[in-house]
């Protein structure tokens, strides 16, 4: 590695350290008490449950070497029978907990202890292969089917993955080897992933390493993900944060993201399997999310998004050495549409885009896509940003014959770095305005005065999953806490 790219990588493991123990310091809901013969442990759910179990009482063995794949099963099936009975709980007490792919239940709740660690095993043997997505039509890495996900689910209710910033890994680096070395037949697995289910919670966890995306929720609804410290290496591949597909009334707050790729990527399906499909990802709340990823965006919207994309709500975002603010990313062959988008109080440091929208981006699941089903990119919005040592201020590019629009950009403000040598804006078949914006956008965009730039204006509504309220739940912890 040259001196250089030492360097770079020594600065932003040391931003990411101290981002990191801000996190921890904020996001933890769940205080370790270790007075009194029956200490208690709280935290914050969707629901809480009358049952409970530890691992340990399966036969786990927290050491690191042992496989706990049928100690995680045998726990989640036993615990199965009280879903009618008020739930139950499975704690992952202190330890490092070996694991293959295990399946979770409903009225459920996965509690992992802050000194516990999951790790995923590097056997492969441990991960059945399961079919692609419907609207993928194939794997994300390869064609035909993928690994099954180290924490699954499907057609669930009332899940909770949770803990005291407990940590899941993924120790991912093996998958990543095979990635780059084209060794892999089958798609890498996620760390999370949750099929046609509903009120989901992800919260209070540090996930690291993973295969490939860390969180994926799919054909679901009523999501709560919160308080993920989420970290891998930023030249790993296609490690994603968090990446809603295909789901409804979801809300991402308060996480902090150190990536290989996109922080959060919205997506919604892949060319023709995605347009048959036809599920959207719409009410999206993102906010108070705090994104390193040099490569990459630290929001995407795309590049699958052939189920359509509408009414995303971002704000309150950081983002330090990173590659752009929000992306939008389709092509030809895409169909559906992204719409809706409303964007506020950004913070960026040391970019090289704040805005970036394209047409083009060219990968698709197979030759049988139409090159005529075009997306429509409309009603875009950002407000209230301000972006430092920037290289480009925007790329704005649209499809010939199919323009992106309504683009509004409001009190806007980048301080271009001094080294680049780029033009500020670069526009193609886009049709917006902008008020207050610095450096002057480029021509497609006309300045209009402040006052009629409605569009710009953030929704004043709730989306129904801001309102979902979150019991204050508790395990007698005994040894454990």
């Amino acid at each position: 590695m040259e001196l250089s790219q030492r360097t770079r990588m020594s600065n932003i493991i040391g931003i990411a350290l101290v981002f990191l123990t801000l996190a921890l310091a904020n996001s933890r809901v769940v205080e370790s008490r270790k007075q009194g013969p029956t200490p208690l442990c709280d935290f914050q759910a969707i629901d809480c449950r009358k049952h409970s179990a530890v691992l340990t009482d399966f036969g786990g063995k927290g050491d690191g070497k042992t496989s706990n794949t049928k100690a995680f099963q045998s726990a989640i099936n036993h615990l199965s029978q009280y879903a009618s009975d008020g739930g139950a709980q499975l704690i992952v007490p202190p330890g490092k907990w070996l694991t293959g792919s295990f399946n979770l239940t409903s009225h459920f709740t996965l509690y992992i202890h802050e000194k516990a660690v999951i790790l995923a095993s590097q056997d492969e043997s441990e991960f059945p292969l399961i079919e692609p997505l419907p609207s993928y039509g194939r794997g994300r890495d390869a064609p035909g089917g993928r690994y099954i996900s180290l924490i699954f689910g499907i057609n669930l209710v009332d899940v909770v993955i949770t803990g005291g910033n407990g940590t899941i890994d993924g120790q991912g680096s093996p998958w990543w080897v095979k990635f780059r070395a084209d060794e892999l037949k089958y798609t890498r697995p996620y760390l999370i992933e949750i099929l046609y289910s509903k009120q989901i919670q992800i919260s209070n966890l540090t996930l690291v390493n993973s295969p490939s995306w860390h969180v994926h929720p799919v054909y679901s609804s009523d999501i709560i993900i919160q308080g993920l410290t989420i970290l891998a290496p930023v030249d790993s591949p296609n490690t994603d944060g968090i990446n809603p597909d295909s789901c409804t009334n979801t809300r991402i707050e308060d996480c902090f993201i150190v990536s290989g790729d996109d922080c959060v990527a919205v997506k919604s399906g892949w060319d023709e399997y995605g347009i048959k499909v036809g599920l959207p990802t719409r009410q999206l709340v993102i906010r108070r999310l705090t994104c390193i990823s040099p490569d990459s965006a630290v929001i995407a919207l795309g590049s699958e998004m052939s189920g359509g994309i509408q009414d995303v709500r971002a704000e309150d975002i950081t983002a330090i050495t990173s590659e752009s603010g929000v992306r939008i990313k389709t092509a030809p062959g895409r169909g559906a549409y992204v719409k809706d988008i409303f964007v506020r109080r950004m913070t960026l440091q040391t970019m090289k885009y704040v805005f970036w929208m394209t047409g083009s981006y060219g990968s698709h699941a197979d030759e049988g896509y139409d090159p005529k089903a075009l997306p429509v990119i409309q009603n875009i919005n950002y407000r209230d940003i301000v972006a430092e040592n920037v290289t480009i201020a925007a790329k704005l590019e649209g499809i010939k014959g199919d323009p992106f629009t309504g683009i509004c950009l409001s009190n806007v403000t980048i301080e271009i770095s001094s080294l680049s040598k780029k033009k500020p804006w670069n526009c193609s078949e886009i049709e917006g305005v902008t008020s207050k914006v610095s450096p002057q956008p480029c021509s497609l965009l006309p300045d209009k005065e402040p006052g009629s730039l409605k569009a710009c204006d953030f929704p004043e509504d709730k989306l129904p999953i801001e309102s979902v309220p979150l019991k204050t739940c508790s395990i007698i912890g005994g040894k454990y806490f």
